[in-house]
C-alpha cells in the first residue's frame, strides 16, 4: 500500500468516523513526511478538538519544533507532560519529558 493509498483510506475513515481521534491522528502522521503542512493543520485540530489524546502530543511537538514554531512546542510538550501524569501513564510521560528535555537544550530553553 502506498501512501497516496493509505491517505485516501484514512480520509475515507475519518469521514465514517469524525469523532474517533485515532482516525485524525494516523492521517496526520501519514502527513508528516509529505506535507507538514498539512500536518500541522491535522494535528492543531487534534489538540483543539481531542485534547485528551494523549499519543498527539509528542508528534505534534516535533512537528511544530521542526517547523519553527519553538514557543507553540513548548507549550505542547508541556500540556502532553501534565496529561500523561493525570492518566497516570508513566511511559508516555517518560518519552515525553526526555523530548521535553532534549528539545529545551536543543533551543537553548531554561
Amino acid at each position: 500500500m502506498t501512501n497516496l493509498d493509505r491517505i485516501q483510506l484514512l480520509r475515507q475513515f475519518t469521514e465514517e468516523e469524525p469523532e474517533n481521534p485515532f482516525n485524525w491522528y494516523a492521517l496526520a502522521i501519514e502527513f508528516r513526511e509529505s506535507d507538514q503542512d498539512e500536518a500541522y493543520s491535522l494535528f492543531a485540530k487534534l489538540l483543539a478538538e481531542h485534547p485528551t489524546y494523549l499519543a498527539t502530543y509528542f508528534p505534534a511537538a516535533h512537528l511544530y519544533a521542526e517547523m519553527g514554531e519553538i514557543a507553540q512546542s513548548k507549550v505542547i510538550f508541556e500540556n502532553g507532560i501534565v496529561l500523561a501524569r493525570v492518566e497516570k501513564n508513566t511511559k508516555a510521560l517518560q518519552e515525553l519529558q526526555n523530548a521535553y528535555q532534549n528539545f529545551l537544550f536543543e533551543n537553548d530553553l531554561d
